[in-house]
C-alpha cells in the first residue's frame, strides 16, 4: 500500500454515511475506491459474475501493479494516474473483495472507513443481467436489480448513493436458472470479444477518475456502451 493516506478510527454503518458527506472526503483531490466484485477462487475466476474483478485486474496490470492482502478481507493496490496539466493524476484504490459474492458489503465497507472514501467516490464494478453482453453503462445510485453483491454493500455502508459501472452480461437462454446462468464461464464467442470489453471497462473507470463522472459517463454512453472514449 502507499503511503498518503490516512485511516479513520472506524465506526458504525450510519457513520458511514454521515462521514462522507463531509467536504474532505468529496475533495476533488480524495482517493477513488473501486471495488471490483466476484467469488474468490480459481473454481470462480472465470465466472460471468466474477468480471468485476477482472475488470481490476485489467487496470491494475495496465498500471504496472500488484494486488496485495488487507485487512479489510480484500486484495488491494492503492495507484496513482499519470499525471496531466501539470497535476499530480488522481488517485485510485483498487479493491477485490476476497468474501464470496453476498458477503461483499464487509470489506467494502471496512475499506470506505479505512480510506475515508464517500459514497460518491466509490466505485462498484459488477455483471448486469439486464443488459447485453458487452454493454457498458455508467450509474450513479438506484436499485441492486437483485444483485446479491450490491445489496450487501448498500446494506453495509448504508446507503445505495454510490456509483457503479455495470458490464452487462445478458440473460440466460431458455429457462436457465439466473443464479446458475451467473456462475457458468463467458462461452466460446463470448470470450473472443471479452478481453476488448472488459479493457474497454478499464478505460471508463479512468475516465471516470481523470474527467469526473458526467464527461464520462457522457462519452461512455455517447459511444453506445462498446467502449470508453478517453
Amino acid at each position: 500500500m502507499s503511503g498518503g493516506v490516512v485511516p479513520s478510527s472506524g465506526g458504525s454503518q450510519s457513520s458511514l454515511v454521515s462521514q462522507s458527506q463531509g467536504p474532505s472526503s468529496a475533495s476533488d483531490d480524495g482517493p477513488w475506491l473501486i471495488a471490483g466484485l466476484g467469488n474468490p477462487g480459481p473454481d470462480y475466476a472465470g465466472n460471468r459474475h466474477n468480471v468485476g474483478a477482472m475488470v481490476l485486474d485489467a487496470l491494475a496490470g495496465e498500471l504496472g501493479e500488484r494486488f496485495g492482502r488487507h485487512k479489510a478481507r480484500a486484495d488491494v493496490v492503492s495507484v496513482r494516474l499519470p499525471a496531466a496539466g501539470g497535476r499530480p493524476g488522481p488517485a485510485l484504490v483498487l479493491a477485490k473483495p476476497s468474501s464470496y459474492m453476498n458477503e461483499s458489503g464487509g470489506p467494502v465497507a471496512g475499506l470506505v472507513r479505512f480510506f475515508r472514501i464517500g459514497p460518491d467516490r466509490l466505485i462498484v464494478v459488477h455483471d448486469e443481467l439486464d443488459l447485453p453482453f458487452g454493454e457498458l453503462r455508467l450509474k450513479r445510485g438506484g436499485g441492486e436489480g437483485g444483485h446479491n453483491g450490491l445489496r450487501s454493500i448498500s446494506q453495509s455502508i448504508g446507503t445505495k448513493d454510490y456509483c457503479r459501472l455495470r458490464f452487462g452480461i445478458g440473460r440466460p437462454p431458455g429457462r436457465m436458472d439466473p443464479a446458475d446462468y451467473v456462475l457458468r464461464d463467458f462461452s466460446g464467442a463470448e470470450r473472443k470479444e471479452l478481453g476488448v470489453l472488459v479493457a474497454a471497462a478499464a478505460d471508463a473507470l479512468r475516465d471516470v477518475a481523470g474527467s469526473g463522472w458526467l464527461r464520462a459517463q457522457e462519452r461512455l454512453h455517447a459511444s453506445g456502451g462498446r467502449q470508453a472514449e478517453v
